[in-house]
């Protein structure tokens, strides 16, 4: 992408320099391999996850009207909020600790903004070639040849973007309805918006701003550096081994020539997919790739030099002091990751396929019937959770002499699904000494004693008590 960010100042000059397109040249290696492999494995998982059948839904699906979320053999609903809080935490702390330990780790190898790039370079070089030819292809004047390959690269683009989107909203929408609704050109307001939209952000930031949205948009970049100690390990240049650089003749002995290792081939410069040079010191532009570390080590092999002149180190490694893994910070993330983890476990395990919410009409603080009683009003919410229906008794305690009146104590609920049962209670002034009471409502299951759940709710009286 190539955008003029130049504004003219006093005497002729600009304030900014004008953005360079990187063209990354394609690498092999060791890291390229695992990238590739996690490219193929995340992507594997988005596109055919949505695809899966479970137990007679679709194996992953966040059904936003029915208020239901399904991952395999399992079904949450809004109440179980605090599963999906916990796993924030977790991805945090995961995200903390193995920036602690290895760097830029994320940015690296499984950040959609670089998953989704490599599959775009990949595509690219399928149309337009390698970087050299890129480069020539772009320099030279617009003709019908380059017309073809740039509209065809685009075509492909657009295809994949879209189906990107599709797919995105396919966690929302069970995906066969959402595709025949394609199909048919029936989709919904909402539906059309999102796979536009998804589609759209993936076209840009992939296709066009790449680099751009790691540098300048994403926080991460700015804030990685606070996680970094002397013993985390970092993608580095052994300025000591490879300083003075130069080129030099693959026969020629580098310490007769007053040269380092580095034989200055750029290569590490021309496989950067963000441009840098990892040769000037850590920058917070480097995603943590490792692609100069391959093409590196295969110069290195060329020349029959020791690998690893660009390296996975350490700073204190680098200084010849010992690597510590096990340290403070480490030790707390994995503390703590640890703990929060086997607590979101046990709590789902544990977990109660039943709910009960407890909603007390406010409109009126009570009410007097014709023979003197007292009376409050709820509206109770039951959520049956479970794979199968049950059939639920209701009884109220924590008020002595108080009666619950329901159109039927005893609820059959299908599987799944929520309902809403008006209750009264109702009591004689007589038993009332105070003002108000907690009172406990209670649902069991007839067919599992096991499956109960209380929930408390108050009961208001008179003022004059």
């Amino acid at each position: 992408m190539k955008t003029s960010s130049k504004q003219p100042a006093e005497g002729g000059g600009e304030f900014y320099e004008k953005h360079k397109k990187v063209y990354p040249r394609e690498v092999h290696g060791l890291f390229a391999t695992l990238r590739v492999t996690g490219v193929l494995t995340l992507l594997g998982l988005y596109y055919l996850l949505p695809w899966l059948s479970w137990e007679g839904h679709q194996a992953v699906l966040f059904d936003l009207p029915a208020r239901k979320f399904y991952i395999f053999t399992l079904t949450f609903w809004p109440q179980d909020f605090i599963y999906l809080a916990a796993l924030l935490i977790i991805s945090a702390l995961a995200l903390f600790f193995f920036t602690t330990l290895a760097g830029r780790l994320w940015c690296g190898y499984a950040c959609p903004q670089t998953v989704w790039t490599e599959v775009f370079l990949w595509m690219e070089r399928w149309f337009e070639g390698d970087r050299n030819k890129q480069i020539k292809l772009d320099n030279a004047p617009m003709a019908g040849g380059k017309f073809l390959r740039k509209s065809a690269k685009h075509t492909v683009w657009l295809l994949f973007s879209l189906w990107t989107g599709f797919t995105f909203v396919g966690y929302f929408t069970p995906i066969t309805e959402l595709g025949q609704a394609v199909l048919q050109f029936n989709t919904g307001p909402w539906e059309t918006f999102w796979i536009l939209f998804y589609g759209f952000a993936t076209y840009g930031n992939a296709g066009w701003m790449r680099e751009q949205v790691c540098i300048y948009m994403c926080p991460y970049a700015r804030f990685q550096s606070a996680m970094f100690d002397k013993d985390t390990l970092l993608i580095s240049y052994d300025e000591q081994r490879g300083e003075p650089r130069g080129s030099r003749k693959r026969s020629a002995d580098p310490k007769n020539l007053g040269l380092g290792d580095c034989v200055d081939c750029t290569l590490c410069v021309q496989v950067c997919p963000t441009g840098i040079d990892i040769r000037d010191g850590l920058q917070y532009q480097c995603i943590g790739c490792a692609a100069c570390v391959d093409v590196c080590n295969d110069v290195m092999g060329k020349m029959k030099y020791a690998p690893g002149l660009i390296r996975y180190t350490t700073e204190n490694a680098m200084q010849g002091v010992p690597t510590r893994i096990l340290r403070p910070r480490v030790t707390i993330y994995i503390t703590l990751l640890c703990a929060i983890t086997a607590a979101l476990i046990y709590s789902m395990l544990i977990r109660l396929p039943l709910g009960l919410d407890v909603i007390r009409d406010r409109n009126a603080l009570y009410r007097e019937t014709n023979e003197g009683l007292i009376e409050n009003i709820y509206i109770l919410k039951i959520i049956n959770m479970d794979k199968q229906a049950h059939e639920y008794h209701l009884t109220v305690s924590g008020l002595e002499g108080a009666t619950l009146l329901l159109e039927k104590t005893d609820l059959l609920i299908d599987a799944g699904k929520v309902v809403t049962v008006p209750a009264r209670i109702r009591i004689d002034p007589v038993h009332l000494k105070k003002i108000g009471y907690d009172v406990y409502f209670t649902l069991t299951a007839k067919d599992n004693s096991a499956l109960h759940v209380r929930q408390k709710g108050r009961f208001i009286g008179p003022l004059n008590r």
